[in-house]
């Protein structure tokens, strides 16, 4: 019997992820590892970066870390700069970083408000503006913002967190219908409750009543929301979406 021509390895992509540390990034990071992909880590905690260096499968190509605050514009420049520089360019940016708090709208500062926004929908505006321009010289890209179930149903006392996750599903429909022509697909993944540091910030009545709305009866994994991102990131696989928020989230939001 004759074997099949086997097609020739992938060559290794080069991976921005932001607020790599912990949580989905750092299991974003973890995946790309292990395709054997370049990897460019940025997160604020350099410490907490430099342990996931340690841990990451070594069949990574490369591994480059990047403390970077996303609200900062000229630190998010120079990052992507920095990157550029260093592996040739960025075939893929996943924008994972956020931060949550839980506080009733009567009650939250202007501060909150502002930090939350910055953070979670001005730092996704930051990291594409920068990297796309690079990915449209090379002739294409991936880009994948990790968005939040919350963004399309609302959460109680979340409402600074929903508004810049809806902000973000908002902000990669208009983007993919600009960059699409041009060669990179935009999408998004709008995970529900995920046990990450992120998550378990919040009240434990908050999460046992969110539990129990959940059709599955409980939260995610950050090892279960990766392989969607690698989807959008593969080629075949990832062709055909463009401007989608995929929806790993218990059931808790049926599209």
């Amino acid at each position: 019997m004759t074997t099949p021509p086997q097609p020739p390895p992938r060559a290794p992509r080069t991976v921005l992820i932001t607020g790599a540390a912990s949580g989905i990034g750092a299991a974003v990071a973890e995946a790309f590892a292990r395709e054997g992909d370049r990897l460019a880590l940025a997160d604020r905690d350099g410490a907490r970066l430099a342990a996931l260096r340690e841990r990451l499968p070594r069949t990574a190509a490369a591994v480059t870390l990047h403390t970077l605050d996303v609200a900062d514009a000229d630190q998010v420049r120079t990052t992507v700069d920095d990157v550029v520089r260093d592996h040739g360019g960025v075939d893929v940016l996943v924008n994972s970083a956020g931060i949550l708090t839980e506080v009733p709208l009567v009650e939250m500062e202007p501060s909150v408000w502002d930090q939350t926004l910055d953070v979670d929908l001005r730092g996704v505006f930051l990291s594409c503006r920068y990297t796309l321009p690079h990915m449209i010289a090379r002739g294409g890209g991936r880009i994948v913002n990790i968005a939040s179930q919350l963004g399309q149903k609302g959460g109680e006392g979340l409402t600074h967190y929903s508004a810049a996750k809806a902000g973000v599903i908002g902000f990669t429909k208009a983007l993919a219908r600009e960059a699409a022509p041009r060669g990179v697909l935009v999408n998004a993944v709008a995970p529900g409750p995920v046990h990450t540091p992120l998550v378990d910030g919040l009240s434990p009545e908050w999460k046992r009543a969110k539990e129990a709305e959940l059709p599955l009866g409980r939260f995610g994994r950050p090892e279960e929301i990766a392989p969607t991102v690698l989807l959008l990131a593969s080629d075949p696989g990832g062709n055909l979406y463009v401007g989608q928020t995929l929806g790993p989230n218990s059931g808790d939001v049926m599209a």
